[in-house]
């Protein structure tokens, strides 16, 4: 995504389009990989030899926080972040570890007991073995 389209999308959502904020919000449009803080870290590091895991860190609860990102908690001893906040689930493969987006129909995905609730948040997720390595199982 271009820098000018991410630093829109910082302002839209009053936070200030600093170049770790954006680099970060650059990352998790482009890789689409659900990834760890520390997995972001990784990868900027080599790019912004300034960067901290605190800025990471602190940057990615503002994103959570003004509705930027959400975090993804499939496992419970491991957070991810997702630049796609429309409603969709997650399935996670036990074999390669990789995240997928799973689109879902939400048409009478609420129940009628939750139709006078206002719902802030929804986690769908799925855990099993994606084709690739069933494939390799296979092989």
């Amino acid at each position: 995504m271009q820098q000018k389209k991410v630093e829109q999308l910082l302002k839209q959502h009053d936070i200030k389009p600093s170049y770790h904020r954006i680099k970060i919000l650059s990352y998790l449009l482009e890789k689409k990989n659900h990834p760890t803080a520390d997995m972001i870290y990784q990868e900027l590091v080599k790019e912004i030899p300034t960067l901290s895991k605190t800025t990471v860190y602190n940057t990615l609860n503002l994103f959570v926080e003004k509705n930027v990102a959400i975090i993804i908690t499939i496992d419970e001893n491991e957070t991810r972040y997702d630049a796609d906040i429309s409603l969709h689930g997650h399935f996670k493969c036990s074999s390669c570890g990789k995240i997928y987006d799973i689109r879902l129909n939400t048409a009478g995905i609420i129940p009628d007991e939750l139709e006078k609730f206002q719902i802030d948040e929804s986690h769908i997720y799925f855990k099993g073995t994606c084709p690739l390595c069933l494939k390799k199982a296979l092989s």
